[in-house]
């Protein structure tokens, strides 16, 4: 039997010691990580159901039950019940926006009975001034297209997906892929793009590509953005 006190225990009594230390230092050396505050829905005006309302006015793809109530902290089942009596308060009022349920999830949408308001809207939009940011970003799109969100945004520094929304309305912008690696949409000009420029291809476009960042430069400025 071994000797609780010799050597071979008090070297065995340090090393566990050692143990103890180097693990207390190291949560000591890393930082804690704070949980995401909770979201008090009774708080807000209009509870979850408002609250499920302000988050279908943002998305631009359609968002599942499952989706809301991970996001505010409801049960799913809670969740589509807001949706339907949302649905229901949509058509009962007669607004011009309909809330419709797809295989993707839910989404509001235009009433089919206005698509010659929109339709006019629309076309009235193409033929308006675009701000300083729409410029911008369609210069971007312009000259490193196909090009995704992620990118455009890396080289303006801002984000831009109200601005990619106004381009595509125009019709001066269009889909045309995705990103085979990280499958973001890609963005590309549009032949009505041509048209406004009076131009027959991207070929005759003024040379300023070499005063964006190249290709590479961009991906790193994304990474470091965390974009």
């Amino acid at each position: 039997m071994s000797d609780p006190t010799g050597p071979d225990a008090m070297a065995a009594t340090d090393a566990i010691d050692a143990t103890d230390a180097t693990t207390a230092a190291t949560d000591e050396a890393e930082p804690s990580r704070s949980e995401p505050e909770e979201i008090d829905l009774e708080a807000m005006p209009g509870g979850a159901r408002s609250a499920i309302e302000a988050v279908l006015m943002v998305v631009e793809e359609p968002v599942t039950p499952e989706a809301l109530g991970a996001v505010l902290g409801i049960e799913p089942t809670v969740a589509w019940a807001h949706l339907h009596d949302l649905a229901d308060e949509y058509d009962r009022d007669g607004r011009g926006f309909s809330l419709r349920r797809t295989e993707a999830g839910w989404r509001i949408y235009s009433r089919a009975e206005y698509a010659p308001v929109v339709e006019r809207f629309v076309l009235e939009g193409r033929r308006a001034t675009l701000s300083k940011a729409a410029l911008e970003t369609l210069a971007v799109i312009a000259y490193r297209q196909p090009v995704s969100r992620a990118r455009i945004a890396a080289v303006r520094g801002v984000g831009v997906d109200g601005v990619v929304r106004t381009l595509m309305t125009r019709g001066l912008i269009d889909e045309v892929g995705t990103d085979t690696e990280h499958g973001a949409v890609l963005y590309g000009t549009t032949e009505y793009f041509l048209t406004r420029l009076g131009l027959g291809s991207l070929a005759e476009l003024p040379p300023l590509a070499p005063y964006l960042p190249e290709g590479h430069e961009v991906d790193e400025i994304a990474e470091r953005g965390g974009i």
